[in-house]
């Protein structure tokens, strides 16, 4: 797949995401819906978020590291838009059920960050290994 193919999906799919959160916004009640109503509010919050952190993760990139592959650019920006994602989404959640502190929070974000970590070391271990 080309880099302009992606974009493009990527924008189309991002788009759709964004459009079915106004539908679950505008349309299903949080008072009487049951737990599938949630299901679908969080999912294409996620899903928004993904392809538009992935979007922009990936324009920053390409903008200002010119050295990089912009496969390797692609792949960085969705892992960490995903990790952000889940951060923003996982802060909802638990604010949705009063558990927002900012312990949880932190705890929420080093658990994130190590597992970034995780990541950021296996490529270069990889990059090394070449």
């Amino acid at each position: 797949m080309t880099l302009k193919k992606y974009l493009l999906l990527m924008i189309l799919a991002t788009a759709t995401c964004w459009f079915s959160l106004w539908v679950v916004v505008f349309f299903v009640d949080p008072t009487i819906t049951n737990w599938f109503g949630f299901v679908i509010f969080y999912l294409s919050l996620f899903l928004s978020l993904v392809g538009t952190l992935s979007l922009l993760g990936f324009i920053i990139r390409f903008l200002f590291n010119k050295n990089e592959f912009a496969f390797r650019q692609v792949i960085t920006a969705f892992r960490q838009s995903i990790l952000f994602a889940l951060l923003i989404c996982g802060a909802l959640y638990l604010q949705s059920y009063r558990l927002m502190s900012w312990w949880n929070l932190l705890i929420l974000i080093v658990l994130l960050t190590v597992v970034e970590f995780i990541f950021i070391a296996r490529d270069n271990r990889a990059i090394k290994e070449q």
